[in-house]
């Protein structure tokens, strides 16, 4: 099954790739590795999820929108290598998560998105990843992540 079916199985759509918001690019290929910038749980040009998690956004909200980072990813992936069947493997994942300063389930928020991943592209989709908590992101963002993949 290739990577679009397996994305259309789960009932998701690769977005259209996210305008950066400052003096930089989606993604950047060096050899067979693509890394891409941190991505915003953006949907139709605006941040869904805003906050601190732990202060009034729940950490189901803000798991579900690393998922929505993850995606917007490989959408910042695609876009450059041309097709997800490119990807041989997910290397690394690093999660920031905007957190109260009593919220210490980082971890868990970022398995939106290690979970989005390797049912996307299965044992291929297992990495190596951070989970940071951090005071603000972007645009008040809960959460934001980045990827780092091998591709043929």
């Amino acid at each position: 099954m290739s990577t679009g079916e397996r994305l259309a199985a789960l009932g998701l759509t690769l977005p259209p790739v996210a305008a950066p918001v400052a003096a930089y690019v989606p993604a950047v290929r060096y050899g067979d590795l693509v890394q891409t910038s941190g991505q915003l749980p953006l949907v139709g040009g605006a941040v869904t999820v805003t906050g601190k998690v732990g202060a009034g956004v729940s950490p189901e909200e803000a798991t579900a929108a690393a998922r929505t980072c993850a995606l917007n990813a490989l959408a910042a992936v695609a876009d450059l290598v041309g097709d997800l069947d490119e990807v041989v493997r997910v290397v690394k994942v690093t999660g920031f998560v905007a957190s109260d300063p009593s919220f210490t389930g980082q971890p868990g928020v970022v398995n939106g998105a290690s979970e989005l991943l390797g049912e996307v592209f299965g044992d291929a989709g297992r990495h190596a990843r951070s989970a940071v908590g951090v005071p603000v992101l972007p645009l008040d963002a809960a959460v934001e992540v980045e990827l780092l993949v091998q591709v043929r």
